[in-house]
């Protein structure tokens, strides 16, 4: 089984920049093959990675909804459509969820999907899952069953009130979740002793901090791909040793099994 690992936090964290740079280190570290999906109704994790994407599970979903063509049966139609959905690339693929649900039933599609993402995950050596903002993809049970949930906030105490809140919803759901870790992102250094307080008042452990970095917000808003930015930069240098101390706990896992 691949080692599955899920980001989450509200919105404007940084969270899908955090999971390109994530599947960066695994790349990096010859941890590969992996497969990122982007499970943000509003999808740019492929914008991060430098990748184009033309078809989604959620055309997919809607398509088979509609009805297939005759002569194809719906689990034809649906693992055709899944390989279609998946963007190759050097040691990694990304797939894209799209689209939520519209109205009307979609349980033979969704359990389709399910079907053969469950197959398709077991080529992968590593999975990394961006989630959309908020709580609502664990209120639906989609971020389940997984090793690690990395749960971003910015440097604010709301940010952190609402990792508090996604960690402690993912407890009360009884979602099969190995471990949570928390990552403080676009922090100063100045704020140190303010995170700190706010984060025992929530009873949460700090796994690191990531700064705010020029380099990364110029990449951001020329639009080019932030995987390609240097391992100088604080931003990727702070979220590899987070990464790094990551694998090295699942080591620690596995030598004890």
């Amino acid at each position: 089984m691949p080692y599955s690992i899920a980001l989450a936090g509200k919105g404007g964290t940084g969270k899908t920049t955090i999971a390109g740079l994530l599947v960066k280190y695994l790349l990096q570290v010859d941890k590969t093959p992996v497969l990122a999906v982007d499970a943000d109704a509003n999808s740019n994790l492929n914008e991060v990675l430098g990748l184009e994407v033309s078809e989604t599970l959620g055309d997919a979903r809607e398509e088979m909804k509609k009805g297939v063509s005759a002569g194809m049966t719906k689990d034809v139609f649906m693992e055709m459509k899944l390989e279609q959905a998946v963007v190759e690339a050097e040691k990694f693929d990304l797939i894209v969820m799209g689209r939520p649900e519209g109205p009307g039933c979609y349980c033979a599609a969704n359990s389709l999907l399910t079907q053969y993402l469950e197959r398709l995950i077991g080529n992968y050596s590593y999975v990394v899952i961006d989630n959309e903002a908020g709580m609502e993809h664990i209120s639906r049970l989609t971020t389940n069953n997984i090793d690690v949930l990395l749960i971003v906030s910015d440097a604010t105490k709301r940010g952190i009130q609402a990792a508090s809140r996604i960690s402690e919803l993912a407890r009360e759901l009884g979602l099969n979740i190995g471990r949570s870790s928390f990552i403080i992102n676009q922090a100063k250094d100045s704020d140190a002793d303010i995170i700190g307080k706010t984060l025992e008042s929530y009873g949460l452990e700090l796994s690191g901090t990531i700064p705010e970095d020029e380099g990364l917000r110029t990449f951001d808003l020329e639009g080019r791909p932030l995987v390609e930015l240097s391992e100088e930069s604080p931003a990727v240098s702070a979220a590899f040793q987070i990464f790094s101390e990551l694998l090295r706990h699942r080591s620690t896992e596995r030598q004890g099994d």
